[in-house]
């Protein structure tokens, strides 16, 4: 797969690229928690 990549899969780029998305992932993930999980385990502890 690696001759298909422009640069290669480990130039920098690609791996920018990959830390970005895995950065947006993280956030997502924990905002996600804070707007849904937490509220709804407050509201059901009660």
């Amino acid at each position: 797969m690696n001759q298909y990549l422009p640069g290669g899969a480990d130039h920098p780029s690609w791996l920018t690229a990959l830390g970005t998305f895995l950065g947006y992932g993280a956030i997502l993930l924990v905002m996600t928690l804070l707007l849904f999980a937490v509220p709804y385990l407050v509201f059901t502890a009660i």
